[in-house]
Parts: structure tokens; C-alpha cells; sequence
């Protein structure tokens, strides 16, 4: 086996069931359409979102983001590349959950005025800590026998 091939079979090894499928289909699905979202409506998701929120280069930031998000969560929900996909997905999580959840715990959170305190930051964070399980427990697994990923590594060993 080529170089090319070990790293393309630890890539796309998985130790899942196919009942991963179900946690593939909710990751996947929230970040490819919370992505397209942030070209939607950009005023409230994109750019006027990350400006709120006190991200430096909202205009450059939201879109990477938006592109990060449509391009993981597809990748993720055929299952392909899951483990490399969910990289950035975790990473998008926890600068969520620190840029913006995390100021609720003291009251001065700019996307949740009037939020304060640990039940409202469990509360807002839900999603948010729900996403970067999912992505841990997809980057931890990989994306199961029902996916482009299983399809790849059967080649490769053949």
C-alpha cells in the first residue's frame, strides 16, 4: 500500500455502527443549512451577526464561516472526509461558545441582552454543545458504514 493510501484508509477508517448515520444527519445537516443561512440573511446570521458580537473583519469572518459550515456539513452528511470535516467544525464550535456564549455567565453577552448566569448560558449554549459533541464523537469514530468514507476505505483495501 502507497504512502497516499495509508493516510487516505486512516482518513476514512471508522470503528462506527451504522447507527452513526443519525448523529451524521443532525450534525451535518444544522452546519450546511446554519451556513447557507449566513448568506440569507446576513443583517441577522452573517456579517451583522459577527459585527453584533464584537468579531473583528465580520465581513470577511462570516463568509468563511458560512463557506466552512455549507462545506463540513456537506462533507459530513454523505460521510465523506467526516474526521477532516469535523476539524473546523469543532473549532467553529468552541469560538462560539467562548465569543459569544460564554459572556453570558457575567451579563455583558451583546447577541443576548438580559441573559445572565449559568442557566442562561447552559440554556443559549444548547445547540452549540450539542454540535461540538456530535463533531468530537464523528472526529472520534468516523463517519460509519453507510458513507462515501466506508466506500473509499473498501476500495483501498482491495
Amino acid at each position: 500500500m502507497s504512502d497516499h493510501n495509508t493516510w487516505l484508509a486512516r482518513l476514512t477508517a471508522t470503528t462506527a455502527p451504522a447507527a452513526v448515520i443519525w448523529i451524521r444527519l443532525s450534525v451535518g445537516a444544522v452546519f450546511f443549512f446554519e451556513g447557507i443561512q449566513k448568506f440569507l440573511y446576513p443583517g441577522t446570521l452573517g456579517t451583522g451577526r459577527f459585527d453584533k458580537a464584537g468579531i473583528p473583519a465580520s465581513g470577511f469572518f462570516a463568509p468563511v464561516d458560512g463557506v466552512f459550515e455549507i462545506a463540513c456539513g456537506a462533507a459530513i452528511l454523505a460521510g465523506l472526509c467526516t474526521r477532516l470535516a469535523a476539524i473546523p467544525m469543532i473549532v467553529n464550535m468552541l469560538g462560539a461558545l467562548l465569543i459569544t456564549k460564554l459572556p453570558i455567565l457575567w451579563g455583558d453577552a451583546a447577541l443576548f441582552a438580559g441573559k445572565s448566569g449559568w442557566w442562561d448560558l447552559i440554556h443559549e449554549s444548547r445547540t452549540d454543545l450539542a454540535q461540538l459533541c456530535g463533531s468530537v464523537f464523528l472526529l472520534s469514530v468516523g463517519a460509519g458504514p453507510w458513507s462515501l468514507d466506508a466506500r473509499l476505505e473498501a476500495g483501498i483495501d482491495e
